[in-house]
């Protein structure tokens, strides 16, 4: 039993090296085959597609972090926030909810936000109004479902990230959510070097520095892999649910319109969401059945927010707390402005 400790130890290093992310893709894979291995070329072609559309996202966010860790910019955010973080808190919701991201490619955006130095709580109003929002959501929306509800869900997304911005600007007072972000993701957010020296010299020619273009390459590499392999996990569990969730079973929950109906639906979205645009004729469909529009808010939105391919992402990036207060911020705005938007729908 001992001779084979070594190779165990040696096994284990080598797979912590890999990252759990790529990890979890080569295990959703994996059993793909098992389920059907037919349709593995499918699932495989999906996650390539989705990462695809992400990856124009991804390297910005990347390139941008990377640039402005390297020339010493990130200072200039934080002196931009120094002072205004209540009213960023409204502008960041305001403008998330417009912002044309989707609850995963949002991902890499927020990532480098916090490593910049920028205020969690201003991050969290984007980070939550972002997802259930943009231009052609709306037009998708009120076609399906109407000009009424789309303007009720876009309130929603401001109401729900302002909420949730405002709530963590009051949490991070008492030192709960100091460095948000995971070990190796950035440079721990709020306490961020760019914050302890905001007076610092930028270098906006830092490739005329090899220690700056050093610390470029590093950040950008380190960001892009880190990233990327949970994106890529996040994508293969969404095709693996939008090919076997099966919509009956989700109208048979939610078909129905009770007192209860509107809490649970905000619960059953967080694992049966599909995607944005997959979601609203579903939505629909329930409605003609008898759902109320209250309900179908309350499963669009939280949904939207929280499925879990995105909650997986956000997992991977965020700390336990700041996990913990999306997830309630969500949860807690679906019901509530749900419930307050239901009587006019």
């Amino acid at each position: 039993m001992t001779s084979f400790a070594p190779a165990l130890s040696h096994v284990g290093n080598r797979l912590k090296g890999i990252g759990h992310g790529w990890l979890g893709l080569a295990a959703v894979l994996a059993a793909q085959a098992v389920v059907d291995a037919g349709a593995l070329p499918a699932r495989v072609e999906s996650v390539a597609g989705s990462f695809a559309s992400t990856a124009p996202f991804l390297l910005l966010a990347v390139a941008f972090a990377a640039y402005s860790k390297a020339s010493g910019a990130d200072t200039l955010i934080a002196r931009a926030f120094v002072g205004r973080e209540g009213r960023m808190v409204l502008v960041a919701a305001l403008f998330g909810a417009l912002s044309p991201f989707c609850s995963c490619g949002v991902i890499p955006v927020i990532a480098a936000l916090l490593a910049m130095g920028v205020p969690l709580s201003a991050v969290m109003a984007f980070w939550l109004a972002s997802p259930l929002m943009d231009p052609t959501m709306f037009a998708m929306t009120t076609g399906i479902l109407g000009l009424e509800f789309a303007l009720a869900k876009t309130v929603i997304a401001a109401g729900i990230g302002a909420g949730g911005g405002y709530l963590t600007m009051m949490l991070g007072r008492t030192g709960l959510l100091t460095d948000p972000l995971r070990e190796g993701v950035g440079n721990g957010g709020c306490g961020a070097a760019s914050v302890r020296k905001p007076n610092a010299a930028v270098h906006w020619k830092f490739w005329t520095e090899g220690a700056r273009r050093e610390t470029f390459a590093k950040n950008a590499w380190s960001n892009l892999l880190f990233l990327g392999q949970w994106l890529a996990l996040a994508f293969a569990l969404e095709a693996m649910m939008l090919s076997y969730l099966p919509q009956e079973a989700v109208a048979s929950v939610l078909g129905g319109d009770s007192w209860f109906a509107i809490p649970l639906a905000a619960v059953v979205g967080i694992p049966a969401y599909l995607n944005g645009y997959a979601a609203l004729p579903l939505v629909s469909g329930l409605m003609e059945q008898g759902m109320s529009a209250g309900a179908g808010m309350a499963f669009l939105v939280a949904g939207g927010i929280t499925c879990i391919p995105a909650g997986i992402a956000v997992w991977a990036l965020a700390r336990p707390p700041v996990f913990a207060l999306y997830l309630g911020s969500a949860f807690g705005g679906a019901i509530l402005f749900s419930l307050a938007v239901a009587p006019l729908l």
